[in-house]
C-alpha cells in the first residue's frame, strides 16, 4: 500500500513538534536545576567557611554535580536543535508538495550551455529537475548529486533502482541523517582536508616522541617534592621555563598543525555522526551494502575513528587559553603530546579518510534520490531490458514537475532505430513533450522512477540541440553555434548510441535553406539509424517519412473552436494541419 507523502510530512512534524515542547520543559528544568546547584555549593562554603576539610568536600561533591548537569544540558540542547531540524525537514516537503521552491537551492552554479543535454532540458537553474529533487545536506553532496543526474551513465541502472527503492522506503532514517547534517555548519570541503590529510609530513622527530611521557613524570615529581618542603618553589619555576622552551622550538610547525585542524574540525564532526548513522543501519540493496563495506574496519568503526581525531583535536585546542597553555605546556609539553598523537592518527588513518568522506557523500546525495521516489509514489520504475527493440515503451508518460491535475500524459513508443518528426502550432506541447522524453530517459539512466504508469526502457546516452545561444564574447554567431551543436552531435553518434532531440533546428538561416539543411541533417542521422524526435513547423520535413522507413511522422493538435483556441496536447500519427500564428496575431489585435 502506497503511503501518502503529505500525511506522513503532517504527522511527522506533529509529532517532532509535540516533542519539541517535551525538550523545552526539561531544558528549562535543567537550567533552573544547575542554577539551584551552583547556590547550594555557594551557599554551603558561606556556612562551612573556616572548616576547610568540609568545604573542600562539599566543593567537589557539587561541582561533580554540577559537571554532570552542564554535559546533561548540552546532550538536551543537541536533541532539541535536532528536533527543530526534522520540523524544518518535515515542513520543507510539505512547502515542495506544494508547489514551494523557493528555500531550495537553484544549482545555477551547474549550468553548462556545452553539455549533453543539461542546458537544454532545464536540469539545473531556477524552477529545475535539481532544484527540485535536491536534499543534499554537504556542498560534495549537492556536487555528487549533480553529477549523476549529468553523467549519461547507462551501466548498473538495476543497481541504482534497488538502492533508491530501498531508501524511498526509510524515511525515518533519511530524515534523522539530514536533520544531523543540518546541526553542523561546515565551512571546509572534505576534498581539501583530504588532500592535507593525504600530503601532510610529520614534523616531530622520533626522539621527541616520547619526550612529553618523560617529561610530565618528572614534572608531577618536582611539584610533589616542592608542595612537600623538599624542593624550592624556584625548581618548579625553572622546570616551566624549561618546558616552555622545549615547546617553543616546535611552535611555529604546532600553529600551522592547530590551523589546518581547526579548519578540519567541524567536518570531522559533521561526518563521524553521519557515518555512525550509516554504520548503524541494515541495507538489503546490493550497492547499499557495498558502501557500507568500505567505511568497515576490522578492528574500528569509522565512525569510532573519525570521532577519536575529533577529540585529539579538541584536545590541542586547549592550547588557546593562554593560562592553561602555558602550565600545559610547562609541565607536560601538551603541545608537542597532542600534536604527535594527532600525527599518529594521520599516518594510520589518513588514506582511508577519502573513502569515509565518498560513502558520506553518496548517501548524502542518494538521499535526495530516495526522497524523490518517496513524494511520488504513484511514479514507476522502468523495467531495464537491454536488448529491447524499442527504446521507450510507455504508458502515460508525463512531465515529473507539471502537477497532476494540469499534466496532459501520451502513450509514448519508438525503437530503437527510429526517428519521430513532431510537428504542431505554436504552444501546441512540441517542446515541453520533448523535455517529458529527456527528463525521461535523464531519470531512467540515473534508477530514479519517471513520471508513466508502466514503462520499458533499453538504456541509451541522450544528447540534444534545443536551446542554442549565440556567444558575443567568442565572437560566436546563434546560427554559428547552431552549426557548432550539431556537428558535435554527429561526431559523438559515429562513436556511440544517443537518443536525439532536436527542436527547431537552423533557425539562424532563411526558410529555404532551413528546410533543405534540416531534412540533410534527419538523413545523416536515420542513415546511421540513430533513434530521436526532431519538433519543427516544417511541414516539408514530413515528406521524409515517405522516403525513409525509419522516419515517422507525429504531430500535436489545436483547434479553433468559437473564435476560441484550443490544446489537446495528445500526441497522434501524422501531419499537424493547424497552424495558429496568424490566428494569434488576429485574436490579439496585433494584424487586422
Amino acid at each position: 500500500m502506497m503511503q501518502d507523502p503529505k500525511a506522513f510530512y503532517t504527522e511527522q512534524k506533529a509529532k517532532f513538534e509535540a516533542e519539541l515542547k517535551i525538550q523545552r520543559r526539561k531544558l528549562n528544568q535543567s537550567s533552573f536545576l544547575r542554577l539551584v546547584v551552583f547556590l547550594s555549593i555557594a551557599f554551603s562554603i558561606y556556612l562551612l567557611f573556616g572548616q576547610w576539610a568540609y568545604v573542600v568536600m562539599t566543593s567537589a561533591v557539587g561541582m561533580a554535580i554540577f559537571l554532570f548537569l552542564v554535559f546533561r544540558h548540552s546532550d538536551l540542547v543537541y536533541k532539541s536543535n535536532k528536533l527543530k531540524a526534522l520540523i524544518q525537514c518535515n515542513q520543507l516537503e510539505l512547502d515542495v508538495l506544494n508547489g514551494d521552491l523557493s528555500k531550495l537551492p537553484t544549482g545555477e552554479e551547474f549550468l553548462d550551455a556545452s553539455h549533453e543535454f543539461s542546458y537544454d532540458i532545464d536540469l539545473f537553474g531556477n524552477a529545475s529537475f535539481f532544484q527540485y529533487i535536491n536534499r543534499s545536506t554537504t556542498k560534495e553532496g549537492k556536487n555528487e548529486l549533480a553529477a549523476l543526474l549529468a553523467s549519461n551513465d547507462i551501466s548498473t541502472i538495476a543497481k541504482r533502482q534497488e538502492a533508491i527503492q530501498e531508501l524511498a522506503q526509510k524515511a525515518n532514517w533519511r530524515q534523522h541523517f539530514s536533520a544531523i547534517a543540518l546541526l553542523i555548519k561546515v565551512e571546509t570541503t572534505s576534498k581539501s582536508i583530504t588532500s592535507w590529510l593525504q600530503e601532510y609530513k610529520s614534523f616531530i622527530p622520533k626522539p621527541m616522541r616520547i619526550l612529553p611521557m618523560i617529561f610530565s613524570g618528572i614534572s608531577i615529581a618536582i611539584i610533589t617534592l616542592v608542595s612537600l618542603g623538599i624542593l624550592p618553589f624556584l625548581t618548579a619555576l625553572i622546570w616551566l621555563f624549561v618546558g616552555l622552551g622545549i615547546t617553543v622550538k616546535f611552535l611555529k610547525s604546532i600553529n600551522q598543525l592547530s590551523i589546518n585542524t581547526n579548519k578540519a574540525k567541524d567536518t570531522f564532526q559533521q561526518y563521524g555522526h553521519l557515518l555512525q548513522r550509516i554504520e548503524e543501519e541494515t541495507y538489503s540493496s546490493e550497492l547499499l551494502k557495498e558502501k557500507q563495506r568500505n567505511i568497515h574496519s576490522n578492528v574500528q568503526k569509522a565512525s569510532t575513528l573519525v570521532k577519536g581525531f575529533s577529540k585529539r583535536i579538541d584536545a590541542l585546542d586547549n592550547r588557546n587559553n593562554i593560562l592553561v597553555g602555558i602550565f600545559l605546556n610547562g609541565f607536560l609539553l601538551w603541545d608537542i603530546s597532542k600534536s604527535y598523537q594527532i600525527e599518529i592518527w594521520i599516518q594510520k588513518h589518513s588514506q582511508k579518510v577519502a573513502q569515509w568522506f565518498e560513502v558520506v557523500t553518496f548517501f548524502d546525495a542518494y538521499n535526495s534520490l530516495g526522497n524523490f521516489a518517496f513524494n511520488h509514489p504513484q511514479f514507476t520504475y522502468p523495467t531495464i531490458e537491454t536488448s529491447a527493440k524499442e527504446v521507450i515503451k510507455a504508458r502515460q508518460l508525463g512531465h515529473p514537475l507539471l502537477r497532476a491535475a494540469n499534466r496532459v500524459d501520451n502513450d509514448f513508443l519508438i525503437g530503437n532505430s527510429e526517428f519521430y518528426i513532431v510537428t504542431g502550432a505554436n504552444m501546441a506541447g512540441k517542446s515541453t513533450f520533448l523535455r517529458t522524453v529527456s527528463l525521461g530517459i535523464v531519470m531512467s539512466n540515473v534508477g530514479l522512477p519517471i513520471c508513466a504508469k508502466q514503462a520499458v526502457y533499453s538504456p541509451i546516452k541522450l544528447i540534444t540541440s534545443m536551446r542554442t545561444t549565440d556567444s558575443l564574447a567568442e565572437g560566436a554567431s546563434y546560427f554559428f553555434s547552431e552549426l557548432q551543436r550539431l556537428k558535435m552531435i554527429v561526431d559523438k553518434i559515429e562513436n556511440d548510441t544517443y537518443f536525439i532531440i532536436l527542436d527547431e533546428i537552423l533557425k539562424g538561416t532563411n526558410s529555404h535553406d532551413k528546410a533543405m539543411g534540416s531534412k540533410k541533417i534527419v538523413q545523416k542521422l536515420a542513415s546511421q539509424n540513430a533513434a530521436g524526435i526532431i519538433a519543427t513547423h516544417d511541414l516539408s520535413l514530413c515528406e521524409l517519412e515517405k522516403e525513409i522507413d525509419q522516419v515517422k511522422n507525429y504531430f500535436f493538435d489545436a483547434e479553433i473552436i468559437n473564435d476560441e483556441l484550443f490544446f489537446g496536447y495528445l500526441l497522434k500519427k501524422g501531419i499537424c494541419s493547424n497552424m495558429n500564428a496568424s490566428f494569434l496575431l488576429k485574436k490579439m489585435k496585433i494584424v487586422e
